[in-house]
């Protein structure tokens, strides 16, 4: 042990705060990564990616600030930095096989044994690096890493025969995300290799990973009508059972609505009025940053859902949404007041609005005005009943098959009894139980193996219009001019 005398100091690491985890509003983001720069590039197209904090996000998948080529990672911000809170599932839809593009050949100046490639999204197997004529190989005469900003590093080995060169020629191939279109992130079924892709892999989720979708959202694409619809269509009948809801932009770039006054209009032009999903305008910024304002909007649900018990009943609108502004596509700064803010919610949209700090600001799925049923219209009723579904199949699962009498039946009735009584006591909701009613199982029904139960639940609405009427009362100034108030 080395002998100590005089005065001494020693850092430690910055401890990062560990995420706040939740299931309930699980996210499931599909979109494009700079995977050149993840751990293995050519193995996280097109398949499920779990990440519980942002370092395994980026060593999954790589990160770039560059939000409108690379669009995943506007919800690894979101999520991870600015709301900390986990799991996410990622869906990447870029193919580096597939959506890539050749660099010309270059010539580079070596400093202090090493050149720094300026070409965006490089792959490092597909770079050849030459000293002259002679072609240099990897770990003998050179190593290659990543800069803070994405770029290739070649460092020449101290030893080698090339450690001496002043200049190095480089050729390579990057990936090239401007060819990724919608029907890539849509996705499909390959009969001939027996493969899904795109949103067709949101199927996968709960066979992977034993949760259910609980927000399914594509920042930067799902404003593409095709997409948004089809994103919508998905929370339906997951894996034949389970229900979720999606979170989906509206287009606030030249071809869409680019004043707020317009937005209703677009909105049900391109028929974005699912249940299921709610839908945001503009985008928004953090900073410098502009995100799609469904990465921001999702990040703060399964935020308020975490710190909720994991129980999704709660509204995220008039939450602080940590966000510095509004925007539209081409950054163009958007200053809506309330009013403004309200005739957007009454047309179904979810904007957010600066009283006292920015807010989320909206309560209504994209149904209303056309569907005024509380079950679809408020967003919060939404969830809290795909919820409450989703996890009475996987409670009750175990019981299937089991002998169709009366100590099954009562089971799951006194199960859900408790169990909802819980979330009463909690204020979680207003009421919720269950029934076996003789006159839904009839015989014939149950020798064929079918019983069925009524269940009523009552979510608390949001209190969405406070009213306090103020009224001016002459006897009290009589009063207290006559002294009688004293």
């Amino acid at each position: 042990m080395a002998y100590n005398h005089g005065i001494r100091i020693e850092e430690q690491a910055t401890s990062i705060v560990a995420p706040i985890t939740g299931s309930a509003g699980l996210q499931v983001v599909i979109g494009t990564a700079p995977i050149n720069l993840a751990k293995d590039p050519y193995s996280v197209t097109n398949v499920p990616l779990i990440a519980y904090s942002f370092s395994e996000a980026a060593s999954q998948l790589g990160y770039s600030d560059d939000f409108k080529k690379f669009t995943l990672c506007q919800s690894m911000d979101a999520s991870f930095r600015i709301f900390n809170v986990a799991p996410i599932i990622f869906i990447n839809v870029l193919d580096p096989k597939k959506h890539k593009k050749d660099n010309t050949e270059a010539s580079v100046n070596v400093v202090a044994k090493q050149a720094k490639l300026e070409e965006d999204g490089i792959l490092i197997d597909t770079l050849v690096v030459k000293d002259g004529a002679a072609t240099l190989v990897k770990n003998e005469d050179y190593i290659t890493s990543f800069t803070d900003d994405g770029k290739v590093l070649v460092s020449l080995i101290e030893g080698s025969s090339h450690a001496g060169a002043s200049t190095l020629t480089v050729k390579s191939t990057s990936i090239d995300p401007s060819a990724v279109k919608a029907k890539d992130v849509i996705g499909g079924y390959d009969a001939a290799t027996d493969k899904e892709s795109g949103l067709e892999l949101i199927r996968q989720v709960y066979p992977r990973f034993n949760m259910t979708p609980g927000l399914l959202l594509a920042p930067g694409w799902s404003q593409i009508p095709e997409v948004g619809i089809v994103l919508g269509s998905k929370c339906s009948e997951i894996n034949g059972v389970f229900s979720c809801e999606c979170v989906l932009d509206l287009d606030s770039s030249s071809t869409g609505a680019k004043k707020y006054s317009a937005v209703g209009e677009w909105k049900n032009k391109n028929g974005y009025t699912n249940k299921h999903s709610v839908v945001l305008w503009p985008q928004v910024k953090v900073g410098k940053k502009q995100y799609a304002f469904s990465a921001i909007f999702a990040a703060l649900t399964a935020y308020t859902d975490a710190i909720n018990d994991d129980v999704p009943n709660l509204s995220p609108s008039n939450k602080m949404a940590k966000i510095t502004g509004l925007v539209l596509d081409d950054g163009t700064e958007v200053t809506l007041d309330q009013n403004q803010a309200n005739l957007l919610n009454s047309q179904g949209v979810i904007t957010a609005i600066n009283v006292n700090g920015w807010r989320t600001w909206g309560n209504n799925t994209a149904a209303y005005p056309g569907v005024t049923d509380p079950k679809d219209r408020w967003f919060c009723c939404r969830r809290f009943f795909s919820w409450w579904g989703n996890s009475f199949i996987m409670t009750y699962f175990q019981k299937v098959d089991d002998p169709a009498n009366y100590r099954l039946i009562e089971s799951i009735v006194d199960s859900e009894n408790i169990r909802g009584n819980s979330y009463v006591s909690q204020s979680k909701c207003a009421g919720a139980r269950i029934v076996f009613e003789e006159k839904d199982n009839q015989i014939t029904d149950i020798l064929n193996g079918k019983i069925k139960f009524r269940q009523y639940l009552a979510p608390y609405t949001p209190a969405e219009d406070i009213l306090n009427v103020l009224e001016f009362d002459p006897s009290m100034l009589a009063a207290a001019i006559s002294g009688g108030g004293n």
